[in-house]
């Protein structure tokens, strides 16, 4: 049951953070081939102004931040799962 629980840990958070990174980068590259700017901080495409790139990590630090820490508290209930089923 440990290892289920370690297995889900460790790969939804990165499926998820995936997800939302590739959801992203479609509408950016929408906006870009229509010639316009995305603006990061409200997730829309302009037209009219240039806007800086901002990363998805300092977007979203809680979900990145949370995710790989979900992802490494899975792992270690791997191997707990793993070391208790050896014995």
């Amino acid at each position: 049951m440990i290892l289920r629980i370690g297995l889900v840990l460790l790969i939804v958070p990165g499926v998820i953070m995936m997800a939302g990174y590739m959801n992203e980068l479609s509408a950016v590259n929408a906006c870009i081939e229509a010639g316009g700017s995305f603006d990061y901080t409200n997730a829309l495409c302009d037209q009219s102004q240039k806007h800086p790139f901002i990363p998805y990590m300092a977007r979203n630090p809680l979900l990145v931040n949370g995710g790989m820490l979900l992802s490494v508290v899975g792992l270690f209930f791997c191997l707990a799962g793993l070391y208790t089923r050896a014995r």
